[in-house]
């Protein structure tokens, strides 16, 4: 388990030839669907791009990254939101090249 300020990642290894990606993203910390699916796409879009191992993951956002006050996604958040899980997933492929 690895987390960062908005995230936990769980991983665990699997017996087929590839990666595979659950998401989670409850609505109390995301109130706006529209939010919640740009954090589904970001994350989706990212795991395909690295270069993990058979390994089975499973992201879940683990704190508010917005509320219903404010607008649903904007750039920065977009942003950063793709920088927390760009590291995430960086340091589980390192983390499994290393066992």
């Amino acid at each position: 388990m690895q987390r960062s300020a908005h995230f936990v990642l769980y991983a665990r290894r699997n017996q087929l030839d590839r990666a595979r990606l659950g998401v989670i993203a409850a609505k109390r910390f995301a109130p706006r669907a529209v939010t919640r699916n740009t954090i589904k796409r970001v994350t989706r879009e990212l795991f395909r791009q690295s270069a993990l191992p058979a390994i089975d993951c499973i992201v879940r956002l683990s704190k508010p990254v917005n509320s219903k006050a404010g607008p649903a996604t904007t750039a920065r958040l977009k942003t950063e939101l793709r920088s927390e899980l760009a590291q995430l997933l960086r340091s589980q492929a390192i983390r499994e090249e290393r066992q």
